[in-house]
């Protein structure tokens, strides 16, 4: 099953789920990893290059995922508590536009020197906003962001594992398995 049903997540939803998951939680580490080096440490270039590369895959994957996701139906909700529903959309929501704050700021702290983004030697992503001053906002900015999607992230998990451990139903079994689940229960 590729698509979402009203029952359950396809696995084009679940895919790119957890291929961004774990790309943004590497990404992450990859981060906390590059601020640590100076201009004149072996990896400095090259793992600068490779956040900037795999950040604009996941961007692109982003996409495709929000396009996917406004052209399937979506599984409705389990459990019957309305604020839940209501935190879990606004959660959501919240990590798409933090992951969107993201890409934003990492591409102008990257194209503030005028110079384009080469993404694994493919294509590249043209440099059209510069400014004075700017690759330091946007990095400020990026970091405050960064910290913010984790930490929701950390807190989305926390739900999933609620729901599976506490309320007993299947929130986090079909993020995991796609298909139809007829029950809630586990």
């Amino acid at each position: 099953m590729l698509r979402n049903t009203t029952a359950g997540f396809g696995w084009v939803s679940i895919g790119l789920h957890w291929l961004m998951a774990l790309t943004i939680f590497g990404l992450f580490g990859l981060g906390l990893y590059m601020v640590e080096l100076t201009y004149y440490d072996a990896w400095y270039r090259g793992s600068l290059d490779l956040h900037k590369s795999v950040g604009i895959v996941l961007a692109l994957a982003w996409l495709a995922r929000v396009l996917w996701k406004f052209s399937n139906p979506q599984p409705r909700p389990l459990g019957n508590k309305a604020w839940e529903h209501k935190v879990a959309t606004l959660t959501h929501a919240l990590l798409y536009l933090l992951m969107l704050g993201l890409f934003i700021s990492g591409y102008l702290i990257s194209t503030a020197d005028g110079r384009s983004i080469e993404v694994f030697g493919l294509f590249n992503v043209p440099a059209t906003l510069t400014g004075k001053g700017q690759e330091e906002t946007a990095g400020q900015i990026h970091e405050i962001l960064a910290w913010s999607l984790i930490g929701l992230a950390a807190l989305h998990a926390a739900a999933a594992v609620k729901h599976h451990v506490f309320d007993k139903d299947r929130t986090l079994v079909r993020m995991l398995k796609a298909g139809n689940h007829p029950s809630d229960s586990l």
